[in-house]
């Protein structure tokens, strides 16, 4: 295992997101977070990075341990920057800053610390490539980022998140906002990835999980209700309620 959730509550002040929820995540596979509109899925995905310190009214009960230091990503004594650079974020539409495409990809890597030029351009091709962009960036990387196209920015998001060399990489629909061609050209790149790096990753779409993911966790009214191989989820879940999800009878 990579990660663990154990016994994983989330309050939104009195309201009680999250319950009891416990998961493994595994070294280099990839795991999707499926279940209808409002059960959680998010809330649980934003919960590893410590999304939620970021809002007034938030408490975590629980643990979200890192292996294989044992790290408890919640610990109020583990500086949440530091979860962050260990853990990536890529959102639901991409998000480039107002700077050069050079600039979006070194900034993590600028907040570490690093200035050194060579360094810098050699993080920044390395993580255009491993995000299958370097080819097409390679000569406009001082050009603004909003000039690249919607799958492109998403791509260049995920070079960005790839740069400051994270553990797991946590997707939360990383293709909702994008054309049938981009998104395949991101599922791609997410089997490619997963040889290097642990995913996570939050899609209401069920063919996607079923082709990008080892395993699913399907989530209802802030419970985990059923956690396995991504092939048995969908072939043969062991829940009713997992069942209906996925031949749509419920959702």
């Amino acid at each position: 295992m990579k990660a663990e959730v154990r016994n994983f509550n989330f309050y939104y002040g009195d309201f009680h997101a999250l319950k009891d929820v416990a998961m493994p995540l595994y070294d280099r596979k990839v795991t999707a977070l499926i279940g209808p509109s409002g059960c959680g899925k998010s809330t649980l995905l934003r919960s590893f990075n410590r999304m939620h310190d970021l809002y007034a009214g938030t408490r975590y009960e629980g643990e979200i341990v890192l292996h294989p230091d044992e790290t408890n990503l919640l610990d109020p004594r583990v500086d949440p920057i530091e979860v962050r650079m260990r853990l990536s974020m890529v959102f639901q539409k991409p998000n480039p800053f107002p700077k050069s495409i050079y600039e979006n990809v070194a900034y993590g890597l600028k907040v570490r610390g690093i200035r050194k030029r060579s360094i810098l351009d050699d993080k920044v091709e390395e993580a255009l490539t491993n995000a299958a962009l370097w080819g097409e960036v390679k000569h406009r990387l001082n050009d603004m980022a909003f000039a690249l196209s919607g799958g492109q920015q998403q791509r260049m998001c995920i070079a960005r998140a790839l740069a400051t060399d994270p553990e797991i990489l946590l997707f939360d629909e990383p293709t909702s906002a994008l054309d049938p061609i981009a998104t395949a050209s991101i599922e791609e790149l997410i089997n490619e990835l997963k040889q290097k790096v642990t995913i996570l990753i939050v899609t209401h779409n069920m063919q996607q999980a079923a082709r990008v993911s080892d395993f699913t966790a399907y989530m209802y009214l802030g419970k985990l209700i059923e956690f396995g191989k991504t092939d048995e989820i969908f072939i043969k879940p062991r829940d009713k309620r997992t069942e209906d999800y996925i031949t749509g009878r419920f959702g």
